[in-house]
């Protein structure tokens, strides 16, 4: 039976985003352009599509401007070096410390919250979900449904009171310029365990077999494919859960790396159109 809306639900990844942080999940900013061209591409469907961001850049802007702003006559302060420090404090900063502290990974995933709990006013405790995860926010996500279903097995029940919210309907998951793989030598490859399939909850005729795509540009050295990151992720490659994607941004490839291409993917037309046929199947 065709879906009668969907969700799409983005979230970004390391770097300041806007200058502004948004007042709701709807105000859109990093992804504003790439909803612009979807809904255009899906045309008359676009009115049965939610779209909502998850934007945390604001949680850690503050202070990391204002250290620049400390070392501005001491070195300098351009905008690769900008990048670079930014992505090394997001990644480190989203963690669980050695004494407990959580701090920083709690605030980051009540922004997820935030937005699922948005989107549900848009499509309902039981629609279907696609996730758009760029860069660090596809760590993040993948994070924020693990934990949600180790609450589910310790307790017996879902965290919050709908499916939709629990992280039981997502239809699909598109990760970009994905980073996951570095934060896995932390753990014995044994001891790895990827999510679960996310969309236990829906009827089994919207169940998409390949449910995980990662696309990944190979010379954004921030970005890695996910299969041979551990045993367990090779593993739902055979068995069709997951594929890794390699495309070419359009950005022209420059001597060296330009660290401001890993934002490419947003507008580039191999991730876009991927997107609008994952939307077409499961309108379809």
């Amino acid at each position: 039976m065709p879906a009668d809306k969907i969700g799409v639900i983005v979230i970004h990844g390391v770097g300041h985003q806007h200058d502004a942080r948004p007042a709701t999940s709807s105000e859109l900013t990093f992804s504003k352009d790439m909803a612009r061209r979807v809904r255009r591409k899906l045309g008359e469907r676009a009115t049965n599509m939610a779209w909502r961001e998850v934007y945390w850049s604001h949680i850690l802007h503050g202070r990391q401007k204002a250290y620049f702003e400390d070392i501005r006559d001491k070195t300098s302060v351009d905008a690769p070096r900008a990048f670079v420090m930014s992505a090394l404090s997001d990644a480190a900063a989203y963690r669980k410390t050695a004494d407990g502290s959580a701090a920083i990974y709690e605030q980051i995933h009540a922004r997820v919250e935030m937005a699922v709990r948005d989107m549900e006013t848009d499509i309902g405790p039981n629609g279907q979900i696609l996730i758009l995860a760029h860069s660090l926010g596809a760590h993040v996500v993948s994070n924020y449904i693990y934990d949600l279903q180790k609450f589910a097995m310790r307790s017996g029940q879902g965290r919050f009171g709908s499916p939709l919210q629990n992280m039981r309907t997502v239809a699909g998951l598109m990760t970009f310029g994905c980073n996951i793989p570095v934060f896995l030598f932390a753990h014995q490859l044994a001891d790895i365990e990827p999510i679960a399939y996310p969309g236990s909850a829906l009827p089994e005729d919207d169940q998409i077999m390949t449910w995980w795509q990662n696309f990944y540009d190979k010379q954004d050295i921030l970005a890695f494919p996910m299969g041979p990151a551990a045993p367990c992720y090779a593993q739902m490659v055979a068995d069709r859960q997951l594929r890794d994607v390699p495309i070419h941004l359009g950005a022209p490839v420059m001597e060296g790396w330009d660290p401001l291409s890993h934002g490419s993917y947003w507008d580039d037309a191999e991730l876009i159109t991927p997107v609008v046929h994952y939307i077409n199947k499961i309108l379809a």
